[in-house]
């Protein structure tokens, strides 16, 4: 019979509806029902397309008795980290700090009062490698909580008072300037293998989109080749390896090697963030370099999107599985993308399936698991003709599942990859993906029933989900949003990017300028999260500061520049430190340095001219310029105002804090003046 979870909109908590466990959501009354009972609160948060989430699934929540013991001792509360980050946020940083290690599923034992005594990530069903039993965790922290409860409660409490206490340097001495960077690009040289194109020790590597944006946009402001050359290097490794699906298109979530001196194999999930990000970085590359394959992975990328996460009602998917089932009728993870070489010629013959398996390094002995190759592309570009027919057999395969929910954050950055793929390569079907995005977040996502404008996180099925926005979903849309209006010439997207980021400076920020992650009305939790450092997605902390100042270029809004200098002040406190960890930051700080630069094309619909100048200017390199485009004198723009035509032909303005040089009609010139 089904639990509480039936109702939920999160592919995550649907998956978990059927379970023996008496499942609650994340809500006041679990939390009420645990005092009733007094009984622990025991919280379980994943993610659909999270592999040790499933395992752990299958082998602790479907099993009845295991169900039988949490319902019998416990209040068990279900969470999707992507449905609410800021309850993943502030357990995980308990989890973190009491075990050295996160990651999910996360397992946290609570009071009442939300207050946590004990943690963990994945438990397996039989105690292995030093490891616990689940049930042996169960068991004793009933037994702690029934025997010892003066103890469990001092440690819940100095936990949560710890917690609450901890103070953030929000680097509010100043704003980072040229020493700052070029401390942190000395930094990321150390981190950085010129032989292997990774940045970072460790054999788990997750694609760096952030800071290879910070190490572009710093080549372009100061010409340093080795900036260039690290993020040439770091894009071509990974769009070699394993992280690439070399066949579809899309990058995995992270690679690793299992085994010393072995090879970097996937970790499967297909991340809606991850591939945002990346198909803008390599349009970016391509647009500084020029590079072929650079373009090829954008867009084919950018397909990838539109293809397997595109929703019916116009939003993007979060995620594919990692897991899918086999032909023989199991259920795997990776079973969609691997290949042998028996299987290669079995669809290409002997002759090309012998050279398909050289090509990417299927092997007999296998790369990844039971003789199983995972595609890889180190050497010549790929055979488009064997790459065809190899996508035409792996599609007759059983899919991995897809996570429908659309999430207001992660739709932002694709609405920003797709509009600039979409100019920068002549598709203009990518930018009308992106304007559909834009619009659904608009009809869904934006509310402004309450008084002012509230962003729901996400929605599935054109269906608003009940939890609210984060301050990286405000950010984050405001960012696509001002990219759309910059492609697109539309300056509705500027007004909605202006109401966004007005709550941002009304509801997430404090004296001093911090940002804080949740809403000063949010739902109070143990600790209100903040954190500046960017991980696989921009901090909502970066993106804000980043929409800021592209929202005050386009508007001339002191207050707005002034918001995003107070949120800059952190990248001059981590920046030299740990760049690995804000490489949005410091390429927010690369476009404050430089101006930003902001320009203004004006001229009459459809004139080839005007059409020419606008191109060039968003193909500028300048970092974090913004573009204009319209009508001369035109109103859908602060930037056109009073930027009329020159001798009655189209013309382009290159200004800073709207003191613009001497227009030019010349796409060239343009190109000269936003080089220089």
């Amino acid at each position: 019979m089904p639990n509480r979870l039936a109702h939920a909109t999160s592919p995550y908590l649907l998956q978990h509806a059927d379970n023996p466990v008496d499942w609650w959501p994340w809500e006041p009354a679990a939390f009420e029902e645990a005092r009733r009972r007094n009984v622990p609160v025991f919280l379980s948060v994943g993610y659909s397309a999270c592999h040790w989430c499933h395992v752990m699934a299958h082998e602790s929540f479907e099993d009845d008795a295991t169900a039988a013991y949490m319902n019998d001792h416990f209040v068990n509360v279900k969470v999707d980290r992507e449905e609410r980050p800021d309850v993943d946020a502030v357990y995980m940083e308990a989890v973190q700090a009491a075990t050295g290690q996160g990651g999910w599923p996360m397992s946290v034992f609570m009071t009442p009062d939300g207050e946590p005594f004990y943690f963990g990530t994945y438990f397996p069903p039989a105690s292995r490698g030093g490891m616990p039993s689940f049930r042996q965790v169960l068991e004793g922290v009933g037994g702690a909580w029934s025997g010892r409860r003066e103890e469990v409660g001092e440690v819940a409490g100095r936990i949560t008072r710890e917690l609450a206490g901890q103070q953030l340097d929000h680097g509010v001495g100043g704003l980072p300037g040229e020493q700052e960077l070029a401390q942190a690009l000395l930094g990321l040289t150390r981190e950085y293998d010129p032989v292997s194109g990774w940045l970072g020790a460790g054999d788990t590597k997750f694609p760096p989109s952030m800071v290879i944006e910070f190490l572009l946009r710093h080549h372009a402001r100061t010409k340093s080749e080795g900036a260039l050359e690290m993020a040439e290097g770091v894009c071509d490794a990974m769009v070699r390896s394993s992280l690439y699906d070399q066949l579809g298109g899309g990058f995995h979530r992270y690679v690793l090697r299992q085994q010393a001196g072995g090879p970097l194999v996937p970790h499967f999930e297909k991340m809606l963030y991850d591939n945002a990000l990346l198909c803008r970085v390599y349009a970016h590359l391509w647009r500084a370099t020029g590079s072929d394959l650079a373009r090829r992975v954008a867009l084919e990328t950018a397909d990838f999107m539109v293809r397997e996460l595109r929703t019916a009602e116009g939003g993007f998917a979060s995620a594919l599985d990692a897991d899918s089932d086999t032909p023989e009728g199991g259920h795997a993870e990776g079973a969609f993308y691997v290949w042998t070489p028996a299987q290669l010629r079995g669809v290409l013959g002997d002759e090309d399936g012998a050279r398909a398996a050289e090509l990417f390094v299927v092997t007999e002995e296998g790369t990844f698991e039971e003789g199983a190759s995972v595609l890889q592309l180190p050497g010549a570009e790929a055979d488009f003709e064997l790459r065809a027919r190899l996508l035409a057999a792996r599609e007759e395969r059983p899919r991995p599942g897809r996570d429908d929910k659309v999430v207001a954050a992660w739709n932002g950055l694709a609405i920003a990859a797709l509009a600039e793929a979409g100019a920068y390569f002549d598709r203009p079907d990518l930018v009308e993906r992106a304007t559909e995005a834009a619009d659904l977040l608009v009809r869904v996502h934006m509310d402004f029933s309450a008084g002012g404008l509230r962003m729901h996180r996400t929605s599935k099925d054109g269906r608003a989900g009940a939890n609210a926005g984060v301050l990286e979903d405000y950010a984050d849309v405001a960012e696509g949003f001002l990219t759309l209006a910059a492609v697109s010439g539309e300056g509705t997207w500027l007004e909605f990017a202006g109401f966004l980021l007005d709550m941002v400076i009304d509801r997430f920020r404090v004296e001093g300028g911090a940002f804080f992650d949740t809403a000063h009305d949010a739902e109070p939790l143990i600790r209100r999260p903040q954190d500046p450092t960017d991980s696989a997605v921009p901090s909502g902390w970066s993106a804000a500061a980043g929409a800021l100042l592209s929202y005050a270029a386009h508007t001339g809004s002191d207050v707005h520049r002034t918001a995003a200098e107070g949120g800059l002040g952190v990248v001059k406190a981590l920046g030299p430190r740990a760049p690995r960890f804000i490489g949005w930051g410091l390429a927010v700080a690369e476009a404050l340095l430089d101006g930003p630069r902001e320009v203004a094309v004006v001229g009459e619909p459809g004139d080839p001219h005007r059409g020419e100048l606008h191109r060039a200017a968003l193909l500028s390199t300048a970092p974090g310029a913004v573009v204009a485009v319209g009508e001369a004198d035109g109103e859908e723009f602060p930037l056109l105002r009073d930027r009329p035509l020159v001798n009655g032909s189209s013309a382009a303005y290159v200004c800073r804090a709207f003191v613009c040089d001497a227009p030019t009609t010349e796409a060239s010139e343009l190109v000269r003046k936003l080089t220089n």
